[in-house]
């Protein structure tokens, strides 16, 4: 069903929508624990169940660290250092693993069709970007075409809150929220993120996996190749 407004914005979400995540994330991890551990020696890291343990435990001291995941991360290394001596060596090697763990995150592969899609787009519409990750899309050729980047960092709140959509309104002039489009892969933090201010969203389902929310399903897709068709059948 088209809308009854133009389309003026279409946002996307960055981690698992442009590109796939967790093999970027698992190396970042292994080669910035391997760097701790050779200035350190061993480390026993915990598995998943710890690492939500300390996050929350972390939250506790410092409710900003749920939105500033940078933070969180050089927050738990600081932990897991707590016993190195001095302070200033410490924060250094905090410092120093955080920098590769960035770099390391940054070293992405975009999904077939990304590229072409977002130049296509661009030139009909303003695209954003909403993240909840730390992933700076203006560190890549592509970020030319995104007006904007908002994460968690400057919304100063995580998705599915509207705190996101809010800033977006800020970046772009005398637009209303059934003027946007959301492209995303998580069905709550994406779509229901969306679906909550009435703002239309495109499911990006690359793995084809069911739907699992009891709100209504919107499109999707499974290809990039074939969005700006999609958008445009729809939208246009």
């Amino acid at each position: 069903m088209k809308k009854s407004k133009e389309i003026k914005l279409i946002t996307f979400d960055l981690d698992d929508t442009l590109w796939d995540n967790m093999p970027i994330i698992t190396r970042a991890e292994i080669d910035t624990r391997k760097y701790i551990e050779e200035r350190v020696g061993k480390i026993e890291w915990g598995d998943l169940n710890d690492f939500l343990n300390l996050r929350e435990e972390l939250i506790k001291e410092d409710p900003s660290i749920a939105w500033d995941i940078s933070k969180l991360r050089k927050e738990i290394f600081r932990k897991k250092l707590a016993y190195v001596k001095p302070q200033s060596l410490r924060d250094k090697i905090v410092e120093e693993a955080f920098t590769i763990f960035i770099n390391k995150r940054h070293e992405i592969q975009l999904f077939d069709g990304v590229e072409n899609a977002l130049s296509e787009l661009s030139n009909k519409y303003i695209l954003g970007v909403l993240t909840n990750g730390n992933a700076d899309v203006y560190r890549f050729d592509f970020g030319k075409y995104f007006k904007f980047s908002i994460s968690s960092l400057e919304a100063k709140n995580s998705k599915p809150n509207r705190a996101h959509f809010d800033k977006a309104l800020e970046e772009v002039e005398n637009i209303a929220f059934d003027e946007i489009i959301h492209i995303g892969d998580h069905q709550i933090n994406d779509i229901l993120f969306a679906s909550k201010l009435g703002i239309e969203s495109l499911w990006f389902n690359k793995n084809n996996v069911d739907w699992e929310q009891e709100f209504e399903k919107p499109y999707e897709f499974n290809s990039w190749e074939l969005l700006p068709k999609i958008i445009e059948s729809r939208y246009e």
